[in-house]
């Protein structure tokens, strides 16, 4: 058993149940490679999880203190849960693209808004994929699945001019990155820096889902297929690349603090029951 696996997972959830290929054990090492490397235990860390393929493969497997959300609820309940948490207790959540971008937005957009201190690890696998293979907010334009198969037409969050991280910075966000999962130790440096973070903090980290949507979208189910397109669009240095690419790193880190929320409410209450008081 991996060393990281020992350490921090329960063994009975170890192999995971994740169809052969997929990305998803990449993304959660990395996390794991962050917190070892931050000297950090399991007693230091509650870690929550979503819904969908990222939800399922990550729920529980943590051996401190877990919880989950359904449909994009694991930011209110975070939220709720950080002010029962000590200020120096870490909270991490991973959550898919449409946790994140599709359901659980307005949710997610509320912690940003609050700057609650949490970590959110985005496992993003292109879509709907442990439904069927559905396209979702993501999901490359032009792609092929199971609810486009003429191509995927829906204007999406990461392409033509859009960006979802630039909503998360205008709502407040104070520390955002994005990676793929074939990159290595700069990946896990955002991670840490993420933990680290006094307030809310997002790594996006783009991984790839070898039965369903390379399935269809490539025609191959083969995973050296699959890691060699994502690896060829991560920062490519050729010009000619079809379609999406990804340039990864820290995508902002503010330079300037803001109260982080749980700060802010413990003080509102002291200052309200002194005034009560008096």
């Amino acid at each position: 058993m991996d060393y990281l696996a020992e350490k921090f997972l329960k063994a009975r959830k170890i192999p995971s149940t994740a169809c052969s290929g997929c990305g998803l054990g990449q993304v959660h090492k990395k996390v794991l490679l962050a917190i070892d490397d931050l000297g950090l235990e399991s007693a230091d860390i509650v870690w929550g999880t979503g819904i969908g393929c990222a939800g399922r493969q990550t729920f529980n497997t943590w051996k401190g203190d877990n919880f989950a959300g359904t449909h994009g609820r694991v930011y209110a309940l975070a939220t709720g849960l950080r002010l029962a948490l000590k200020p120096e207790q870490k909270m991490i959540l991973t959550v898919g693209d449409g946790d994140a971008f599709g359901i659980g937005l307005l949710h997610l957009l509320h912690a940003v808004r609050r700057n609650v201190d949490m970590t959110v690890i985005v496992a993003d696998n292109f879509g709907y994929q442990s439904t069927g293979g559905q396209y979702g907010y993501t999901t490359p334009s032009g792609a092929v699945t199971d609810s486009s198969p003429y191509g995927m037409h829906d204007p999406n969050w990461v392409q033509d001019g859009r960006d979802i991280l630039d909503i998360l910075k205008s709502a407040g966000a104070g520390f955002l990155a994005r990676h793929t999962s074939v990159e290595g130790h700069n990946a896990v440096e955002s991670i840490k820096q993420a933990i680290r973070y006094k307030g809310f903090s997002l790594v996006h980290i783009i991984y790839p889902c070898v039965t369903n949507f390379f399935g269809k979208a490539l025609g191959s189910r083969k995973p050296v297929d699959a890691y060699r397109w994502l690896k060829a669009r991560t920062n490519p240095k050729q010009q000619d690349i079809q379609g999406i690419t990804f340039t990864t790193g820290i995508y902002y880190q503010s330079t300037s603090e803001r109260q982080e929320f749980s700060e802010q409410l413990r003080g509102f209450t002291e200052r309200v029951q002194k005034r009560c008081q008096s």
